[in-house]
């Protein structure tokens, strides 16, 4: 009993641990995001081998539209982008009476329109569901009612999450923060293996409201040893100053949301024209290609921005640049080979992820087409989230909105001019060229607010990562031609695994050569960190240890 005890205290310091730098931070993130996609890939194999690439999936991904949207406008990425930086703000300054205000304030509000907003989409879904899947069969649209209707409560509980999730973030207390996804995964596979037997295709909704259910259950015992003061609902409903300020800076982020949600909703409404399960490979494939986003993007942009944010209120341009550059740089060193290896090899990741059961070489083959054209802009998704927490650490939320809203009218306005050509690949060939406006804008725009930036800091190390992914890519392309001239075709999984395996370990290993050739600095501080921090070679320690700055890859 006492040794459960120390092991609990142990564990409890270690998840509300604040992570010292960016790079301990991303770690943290990624390390978490690593066992979130492994899950994420069991959850999608058993979607798409249970039911394959049909109408019951393309009901289910349907579903998440408009919840989805009510979650983006409120919450993601708005409440983060402006809530972060204000409650950052005034904990530094000692003003936790107030931050702890401000957070109360906002978790109440967040419940009372989100609450509201459900109530008013469940009375209307049936009809809303006919404006966003017209052609769908009235089965179809029926089924997707259903289960949208259900999940309306997943907004409610995931909202009440990411207030959670911001203060977590503020304080640096990334371990709690990163595990609620790994829990919202294992709520759905549980509705996928447990609910769907009992419960049918509704058994898919209810997993997923479980899963928002743990996503904010595991988060409270860090933002209780945090400080928050979980007795909100015991006082009287308040919208103070800090309050009004935030929701200020969401409105523009929200629009700005609202600009990528419409553009998902027309995605949808033209994926429902086209052949059955159409949604569903779009969906699949963005799955996929999402990976590198989540593990490394959005990790690195996440630790970063806490020091963007101190940064900019200490109006320090040349410390804010060095930061985001840096960050940006170890985006691209993991972010550009890995898009390189989904191209090529985009049929055998689809296979060793998707294929088995119910999703045949068809659905294989019109899954990996789309794969491909979206990884294409892979680079551009992944520096976005960076970019725009740079304009949200200088409380500038309205630049990002216009942003998105120009990237967003290119790929509308490209879906129905490729749709007669390229089918669905013409859903993700729109998705890729407005995101690459949306970041070209974001650094045009972006480098004028900085007076600090230096160009060559930024591009050099770039292109000397770009540099070494040509090289890997060509020697990775190379390697396929060792199975080409196999006597038999790939047909097993443990072959087509055995090539993925192959391909991608000789591709990586091409790609770190020609990193230390090309002397890249991320390639450098990578070795550095895992010889000192992970091997702990003495004398690599002992140097990372006297210079932080090296150790932090």
């Amino acid at each position: 009993m006492a040794l459960l005890k120390k092991l609990m205290r142990s564990l409890h310091g270690w998840t509300n641990a604040p992570a010292k730098t960016i790079a301990a931070a991303a770690f943290i993130i990624a390390a978490a995001g690593v066992v979130s996609r492994i899950l994420g890939f069991l959850r999608d194999r058993l979607l798409a081998s249970q039911f394959g690439a049909g109408d019951v999936l393309d009901a289910y991904y349907a579903a998440f539209r408009i919840p989805d949207l009510l979650y983006n406008l409120l919450v993601m990425g708005a409440l983060s982008a402006a809530f972060v930086p204000v409650f950052t703000d005034l904990v530094a300054r000692g003003k936790e009476k107030e931050a702890w205000k401000l957070a109360t304030g906002m978790l109440e509000w967040m419940i009372i329109l989100l609450g509201a907003l459900s109530v008013m989409v469940f009375a209307v879904a049936p009809w809303l569901v006919t404006v966003l899947v017209p052609g769908f069969s009235p089965d179809k649209q029926a089924a997707v009612a259903e289960l949208t209707r259900i999940m309306l409560l997943s907004p409610i509980l995931l909202g009440i999450s990411a207030v959670f999730g911001g203060v977590l973030v503020s304080f640096r207390r990334f371990v709690a923060y990163s595990f609620a996804p790994i829990f919202y995964n294992l709520g759905i596979i549980a509705g996928v293996i447990f609910l769907v037997p009992e419960m049918g295709v509704s058994g898919l909704a209810w997993g997923v409201v479980a899963g928002a259910f743990l996503h904010m259950l595991v988060q409270i015992p860090a933002v209780r040893s945090s400080g928050f003061p979980l007795s909100a609902f015991r006082r009287k409903l308040s919208f103070d100053p800090m309050v009004r300020r935030v929701t200020m800076l969401m409105i523009p982020r929200s629009l700005g949301m609202a600009a990528n949600q419409i553009g998902l909703l027309l995605t949808t409404v033209f994926a429902s024209s086209l052949a059955s399960g159409s949604l569903a490979v779009f969906t699949l494939a963005s799955n996929i290609q999402s990976i590198p986003i989540g593990l490394f993007a959005v990790a690195f942009s996440l630790a970063a921005f806490p020091m963007l944010s101190l940064a900019a209120s200490k109006k320090d341009d040349r410390d804010f640049f060095s930061t985001l550059a840096a960050t940006a740089r170890r985006i691209l060193f993991f972010v550009v080979p890995i898009s390189m290896l989904l191209i090529i090899f985009r049929a055998q990741f689809v296979r060793v992820i998707l294929g088995s059961g119910q999703f045949d070489w068809e659905d294989t083959i019109a899954t990996f087409g789309v794969l491909a054209w979206l990884s294409v802009s892979l680079f551009a998704q992944g520096l976005i989230p960076l970019f725009a927490r740079g304009f949200y650490a200088i409380q500038d939320t309205k630049t990002p909105l216009y942003i998105a809203l120009a990237a967003e009218a290119v790929h509308i306005a490209l879906m129905p001019l490729l749709l007669p050509y390229f089918d669905v690949d013409a859903l993700a060939m729109a998705f890729s060229a407005g995101s690459i406006v949306n970041f070209a804008l974001l650094l045009f725009f972006l480098r004028k607010r900085v007076s600090g930036w230096n160009d060559a800091d930024l591009f050099s190390g770039s292109m000397r990562i770009v540099l070494a992914t040509v090289f890997a890519g060509a020697i990775a392309q190379l390697s396929k031609s060792v199975f080409i001239l196999a006597p038999s075709p790939l047909d097993t999984f443990a072959e087509v695994f055995l090539q993925l395996l192959f391909g991608v370990s000789v591709g990586l290993a091409a790609f770190l050569i020609a990193s230390w050739w090309l002397r890249i600095e991320e390639f450098r501080s990578l070795k550095r960190w895992v010889l000192g921090k992970v091997l702990r070679q003495p004398e690599v320690a002992s140097s990372v240890e006297g210079h932080p700055e090296k150790g932090e890859w």
